[in-house]
Formats: structure tokens, C-alpha cells, sequence
């Protein structure tokens, strides 16, 4: 050290998560070499700071800090690799120097969190906190606006993190490792005179508790102790106030139990607001900076050039050297000390990308912010819960990830089914570390598909979860059988259902099916037992792929089913339009389910379905029904081949009728080719239907047009542009040259299309046939074959087919 050890502690303002304050923290406590280390942070914490020394122990990292009796009340005190808190923790363990935290204890933090204001320090649970009357000020912008720049970061970068030693920046070799400190020391003097407690009431409490802190380290190490604190505190620490004005200000705060352990955190989570109000854009960028001990700029680069070169982008060694070049001249030009993010994105941007954004946000996703995700000892401390998760995972092969990613399962495999439970149970539990996506391949039910994204938040929701059980399968069950208890609604109790089906909870599964049985025998509406057979049928066809006995359950769908069948005619009467299109929804919903529990429950699967087919009936031709669901109704029998076309066209006729309100008749053309897929090509390739909806639309009298339009509109557009094109030629032609009213027929036509015949022409097609076996190769007899294949081709051809 070139200067005498001052009297007082050391005083190492920093900004959190800043890389060139952690360089400068290392130095200075080299070149000190105190006699223990104070550090802002939640004095609980001291117990499990010797868990930073362990191996296993990688940053990102936080420390959680949440209520004994209410987990979710919970805030997080997170480090980075580059943090000035964890390398002075770091220097200080590797040193045998005793270590502390010295902030305002989390039991008082999250207390006051709970009453409506900021939690000194940490980072707090959104729900419930209310941010300062006035803004808070932020003195890195503040000091940057007073520099003329009009960016704090690239301040920021110019001032501190390119003027310290590594980086090879002009200035960086500085003689004294305490100037900084003491330059921005008075800078955030200067700005305390001006701004006060710059909108952080609550930080008056929190500097009392410090200043309290460091005299009573005083009393045991003198002045050899250094205090790492967040730069905008060093005034109010050295200021001069009384130990009784201290104890003042923190008598009768409100005060909480809780518990704290470390636990992985992510860059993502540091590029948002952090637990020290330091929230930074570039994560990954300032950890290239910290663990670049020279070249930054080239080393950067080269990370880029790897990356798009993964991406199967041309990026060669001449682009790396160009992008270099460019950001140093881009930095000249600019007056900055060295290339700072903002040019090096340039350059990679001109150079490598070619101009495109497109790949310059993957390097910004992937490097810039980074997805870094931290990893914590086993021996930290941990909810029972959270010990049999991180088994789970293991056993699994099911590794939490920060970056997002899909994950294919085939249910058939031991391994994969595993997997599906336990995502699951915890999704049962509120645990949202697995969402359902939609499969890339087939969408039967042995395959599922998954999003995963680990976020440090799930660790507060596995606490939250921990009151249900110590293992996931006892938590889950717990939760299931309580929520089916406490369930308001039959669709609730099946939705239920068939997520125990689902996660594999046998034993809960009773409770539920108690339950059910219960609320089905006592709910008569028909809505309600419309909006719960689905989720019966799905469940019954899950349990045949996880080999489940649902016996119990196929008995209650089937009588669900039963008491639809008897009360949906009445209930589809007297409807408005919202009524109609939801009860429109109920039938679709009903007529599918139906159709899954005719293969789940065979004992009566023929009469259930002719049942059904019954009630379409009535409902397709019963005139006071409403007229999107008889137009519906028409449709599914249609569809299933119970409703032949010549009939299909009556119904219309009746429906369009000039003695149908037009409203009526524009709502059963909604239900009849809207919605559904396959609705406009029912009328591309029926033009007898087509012509009836023409015949139609043409005879609306102006007056009720307009009304009748939005409607319309809304069932049309729904049609892929393809169909919709040829709808509209169709109609341009005329759909046919004879048709009469009502139940009309279209006469013979000479063509239906542009180029195309009125009937099959044979000979033509059969010229085909050649050339379509020889493309197929059926004509080719291999020799080795010849006496075993039969000379069949039509039986070769069926089964290339």
C-alpha cells in the first residue's frame, strides 16, 4: 500500500453487481489487508457464509430470505461472479478474516415489506409492495447527466469499468487503489446534500442498524476492518449521529421469523431489478469484463464469431479481426477510453450480421444478458420439500435450466413417464417449472410436450409448497384431496381429476371420486354437466396409457352422460345469442366426449352413441331450439355420416326459408359451417349448399342486411384465405345454373372449374398409371425377390400406398 492505514474503517462504496467495483474492491483489500470484512447484507446470513468457500458453490447465486410461517413472503439478496459483495466475501474466507453482514436483518426487512414499504434491501414480493411517494433518484444517472452524457452505463463504463487494472484501457494502472473509493465517495456526499435520502425513506432505518454495526466492530478490531457497502450509503455511515439516535430509529420495528439459504440464481433474474435496487442490462457482458484479465474487446469476439458459428452462420476469422478494428475505431471516434458494449454491438452488428437484428438478439439473449444459471451446495440448507425435488430431478436426468427449452415425452418409456409426473405434481403444487406446449409430432396420448424454464422464484413457491408434505408425491396428493374438498363446481372436481390422472396421485384419487359422484348427483344443470364430461372422457383416455384403473370413473361419465342426454333438448330453448353460442360450445365439447367414452366404457358404447345420435336429431330439427346450435347439430351428423346430403340440404332449405328471420338463419349458417374445420370446404365441394346460402344472402332484404352482416363476417373470415378465394370464384360464376327453392337441386353443370371436366375422364387418368408404377418401381423384379413376391401389383401397390 503506498499511503499510512487511516484511522477509521475502510470505506468501500461500490455499485452492485458492477465488475470495475469488484476489481477495485480486490485491490484495495490486497493492499489493506484488514482484519475483517464488512459486508451489506442480512445479518442471518452469517451462518451460512462459510458455504461460499465450498467447490460445489457457483455464482450466479442469491441468498433467500422468507417468513417461517408464510413462505411466500420472501425476498432474495443475489450475487454474481462479479459482484464486489461476493469477492470480498470470497477474499475474506480465502483469508481466514472474519466476515459479516451488517443490513438491517431480513426478520425486519421482510415485517416491513408486509406493511406496504420498500424491504430494506432486498428484493420483494411484488404483491403488496408500494414503491416511495417521490421517485427514487438514481445517483448513476445523476452523475452522468451532470458529465453530459445521456447514458448512465456507458458513464459508467468510461469512468470506472475501463480505468481499472486488466482491462488495458488508457489510465487503467492506477497508483492508488483507494482513489476511486474516495472519488466516489464524495461525489455521492455531494449528491446526499442535495437529494437527501433520494426517495429511500426506509434507508435512514437500514444506515442506523449499519452505523451500529461498525461501532461495535470498532470496539473489537479497532480501525483495521473494511466495510463493503453500496456507494450511496458512505455518507450516511460516516456521518456522526449517537448510538441512542441510532437505537431510536429502530425501536419498535415490525419483526417476522424466518429462515435463509442460498440458492441458484440466473442472469436473467440480475438483468432485471435486483435485490440491491441495481438491476443491470448486460450481466454477461460485465462478467466478460471481470474474467478478461486482458484483450476484452478481442476475447468478446471470439465468443460472438463461436456462437453465430453454432447457428450454422459464415463467420470467419477475417470478420472477428474486421469487427475488432471497427469497435476500436467507433471508440475513438467517440472519445471513449476503450470499446465499450454499445460498439462492439456496432461492429457486430456491420460486420458479422450483416445488418440484421435477427442474429445480433440471439448474441444478445446468449451472451449480453447471458444463461448463466448458479448452482449451490447439497449441505445448504433446504425445505424437506426441496431435498426430495433436487432427488427427483436427479434420479430424472431432469436438470433445472435458466435457458428455456422443449422437452418431447414419450409415455410409453419408464424414464419419460416419470418425468410427466413429477412435472405434473409440481404444477398441481403452483410450481410452474414445466408449462404443456403443443407437439411437434403426433398428438396421440402417449406423447407430451413440454416448455421448461427454471427461475429462482420457483425455490419461495417449493417453500410455499412445503406445508402440503416433505416429498412431492405426499404434497401433491395432500394438495389434490384439499382442493377437491373445497371445490366450488363439477367442472372444477373433473378438471381435478384428471390432473390427479395425470400427475399419478392414486391415492388422492378417492377423495376426488368421492367428490364427484357427490356433486354430479346433485347438480342439475345441464351447463355444468356439459362443462365436466370432457375432462371425464380425457381423463378415461389417459389412464389407458398410464395403465390406470379408472373403472369408478367411466361409471360416473357415463351417467353424467346419461342425464346430458335427457336434459340438453329443454335446456337449448328460450336462449339468447351468448347463451346459444356457449351452450353451442357445451354441445361440441359434449358430442367429442361422447365420442372418447364410447371406446373407454364398451359395455354400452352402441347405445350410448345411438343415444347421442338421437338427441342431434331433435336438436337439428326442432324449431324452437336456437339456430346455431340446430345448425350445429346438423353439422356433427353430418360429419359422422349420420345425416345424408340430400337431408343436409332439406335442413338448410328450412332453415333459409324466406319465412326465417334473417338473424335466425344467418346464426344457423354460423352453426352449421362456421367454427368447425372443414366448414368452407363443405361448401367448396357442395355447391347444392353453396347455392342455397347464395340463393339466400341475395334475397335479404336491405333493411335487415346490415344486421345480418357482422355475423356473417365473423363466420367467413374464419376460413383460410385459400378457401375463402375459392368461395368467392365459385360465386363469381354462379354456383349453379339451376336451383330450386328450399330443399333445392342443382341441375348438371358442363364444369365446376376452370379446366376441369364434368365427370371423370377414365382414359386420361388411366395414363397415369404407367408412369406412376414406374416411379414406384413395381415393375422392377429383383431376382433374389422374384420367386418369393407374388405377382400381385395392385397388392404392391396398396401396401407402398
Amino acid at each position: 500500500m503506498t499511503g499510512a492505514r487511516p484511522a477509521g474503517p475502510l470505506m468501500l462504496g461500490v455499485r452492485h453487481h458492477g465488475p470495475g467495483s469488484a476489481r477495485a474492491v480486490r485491490a484495495a483489500l490486497d493492499a489493506a489487508r484488514p482484519q475483517a470484512v464488512l459486508i451489506e447484507g442480512p445479518p442471518e446470513g452469517d451462518a451460512l457464509l462459510p458455504l461460499a468457500a465450498d467447490e460445489q458453490m457457483r455464482p450466479p447465486v442469491a441468498l433467500l430470505a422468507h417468513a417461517v410461517d408464510d413462505p411466500g413472503r420472501a425476498a432474495f439478496w443475489p450475487l454474481a461472479a462479479f459482484s464486489p459483495e461476493w469477492v470480498a466475501l470470497r477474499w475474506a474466507l480465502a483469508h481466514g478474516v472474519p466476515v459479516r453482514f451488517i443490513d438491517l436483518p431480513a426478520a425486519h426487512s421482510l415485517a416491513m415489506a408486509e406493511e406496504g414499504g420498500r424491504d430494506g434491501g432486498a428484493e420483494a414480493p411484488a404483491e403488496g409492495e408500494t414503491g416511495p411517494a417521490v421517485p427514487p433518484v438514481d445517483p448513476i444517472r445523476v452523475l452522468a447527466e451532470t458529465a453530459g452524457y445521456d447514458d448512465p452505463e456507458r458513464w459508467w463504463e468510461d469512468v470506472v469499468e475501463h480505468r481499472v487494472p486488466g482491462t488495458g484501457a488508457p489510465g487503467a494502472a492506477v497508483a492508488d487503489p483507494l482513489a476511486a473509493f474516495a472519488a466516489l465517495g464524495e461525489a455521492m456526499t455531494a449528491l446526499r446534500e442535495v437529494y437527501g435520502d433520494g426517495g429511500h425513506p426506509r434507508d435512514a432505518v437500514r444506515e442506523a442498524y449499519m452505523r451500529l454495526q461498525i461501532r461495535a466492530a470498532r470496539k473489537e478490531f479497532g480501525g483495521a476492518f473494511a466495510v463493503v457497502c453500496g456507494a450511496w450509503h458512505v455518507p450516511a455511515l460516516e456521518a456522526r449521529t449517537t448510538q441512542t439516535a441510532d437505537r431510536a430509529l429502530l425501536k419498535g420495528l415490525p419483526k417476522v421469523k424466518t429462515e435463509l439459504t442460498w440458492v441458484p440464481w440466473t442472469h436473467q433474474r440480475l438483468a432485471r431489478h435486483s435485490g440491491y435496487g441495481a438491476g443491470i442490462d448486460s450481466p454477461g457482458w460485465y462478467e466478460h469484463l471481470f474474467a478478461s484479465p486482458d484483450r476484452p474487446v478481442e476475447r468478446w469476439m471470439t465468443k460472438v464469431a463461436g456462437l453465430l458459428r453454432d447457428e450454422d452462420r459464415f463467420v470467419s476469422s477475417a470478420h472477428v479481426i474486421e469487427a475488432v478494428r471497427l469497435a476500436d475505431t467507433l471508440a475513438a471516434l467517440r472519445g471513449r477510453p476503450l470499446a465499450g458494449l454499445s460498439e462492439t454491438t456496432d461492429a457486430v452488428r456491420a460486420v458479422m450480421c450483416e445488418g440484421s437484428d435477427v442474429p445480433l438478439a440471439l448474441v444478445r439473449d446468449r451472451l449480453v444478458v447471458g444463461v448463466t444459471l448458479g448452482d449451490v451446495p447439497d449441505t445448504a440448507p433446504a425445505v424437506p420439500l426441496q431435498r426430495d425435488l433436487n432427488r427427483r430431478q436427479r434420479a430424472l436426468r431432469l436438470k433445472p435450466e435458466a435457458a428455456e427449452r422443449e422437452l418431447e415425452l414419450d409415455l410409453r418409456k419408464d424414464t419419460d413417464a416419470a418425468r410427466s409426473r413429477l412435472l405434473h405434481r409440481l404444477r398441481l403444487l403452483g410450481i410452474g417449472w414445466g408449462e404443456p406446449a403443443a407437439g411437434r409430432g403426433s398428438t396421440g396420448t402417449f406423447r407430451e410436450s413440454w416448455r421448461l424454464r427454471w427461475e429462482p422464484e420457483l425455490y419461495v413457491r417449493v417453500a410455499e409448497a412445503g406445508v402440503w408434505g416433505t416429498t412431492v408425491l405426499a404434497a401433491a396428493t395432500a394438495r389434490a384431496e384439499s382442493e377437491a374438498l373445497a371445490a366450488t363446481s363439477l367442472a372444477e372436481v373433473t378438471a381435478l381429476a384428471e390432473r390427479c390422472l395425470l400427475a399419478g396421485l392414486p391415492e388422492a384419487l378417492p377423495v376426488v371420486m368421492r367428490v364427484l359422484a357427490d356433486r354430479a348427483a346433485l347438480d342439475a344443470d345441464v351447463g355444468h354437466l356439459a362443462d365436466a364430461l370432457p375432462a371425464l372422457a380425457r381423463t378415461l383416455r389417459y389412464g389407458d396409457v398410464r395403465a390406470t384403473d379408472t373403472a369408478a370413473l367411466g361409471e360416473v361419465a357415463a351417467g353424467l352422460a346419461e342425464r346430458i342426454c335427457v336434459g340438453l333438448p329443454p335446456a337449448c330453448t328460450g336462449l339468447d345469442t351468448d347463451a346459444a353460442a356457449a351452450l353451442r360450445r357445451q354441445v361440441e365439447g359434449v358430442h367429442t366426449a361422447i365420442g372418447l367414452l364410447a371406446g373407454a366404457v364398451p359395455a354400452d358404447a352402441d347405445g350410448l352413441r345411438e343415444r347421442w345420435r338421437t338427441v342431434l336429431h331433435r336438436l337439428a330439427v326442432r324449431v324452437a331450439v336456437a339456430g346455431v346450435i340446430r345448425g350445429r347439430a346438423a353439422r356433427l351428423l353430418l360429419d359422422d355420416g349420420h345425416l345424408a346430403h340430400d337431408e343436409a340440404a332439406r335442413l338448410m332449405g328450412l332453415a333459409l326459408s324466406p319465412g326465417t328471420p334473417p338473424a335466425d338463419a344467418a346464426a344457423w349458417i354460423e352453426g352449421f359451417v362456421g367454427g368447425a374445420a372443414g366448414g368452407g370446404m363443405l361448401l367448396v365441394h357442395d355447391e347444392r349448399l353453396l347455392a342455397l346460402v347464395d340463393a339466400w344472402l341475395t334475397g335479404v332484404p336491405a333493411d335487415t342486411f346490415t344486421d345480418v352482416l357482422p355475423l356473417l363476417r365473423r363466420t367467413f373470415s374464419a376460413y383460410e384465405a385459400g378457401v375463402r378465394r375459392t368461395l368467392g370464384e365459385l360465386v363469381r360464376r354462379g354456383p349453379a345454373a339451376a336451383t330450386t327453392s328450399g330443399a333445392g337441386a342443382v341441375a348438371g353443370r358442363e364444369s365446376t372449374a376452370p379446366g376441369f371436366g364434368p365427370v371423370l375422364d377414365g382414359p386420361r387418368a388411366d395414363a397415369v398409371v404407367p408412369v406412376l408404377r414406374l416411379l414406384l418401381g413395381l415393375d422392377v423384379e429383383r431376382p433374389a425377390e422374384k420367386a418369393e413376391k407374388p405377382d400381385n401389383h395392385e397388392e404392391q401397390l396398396g401396401a407402398t400406398g
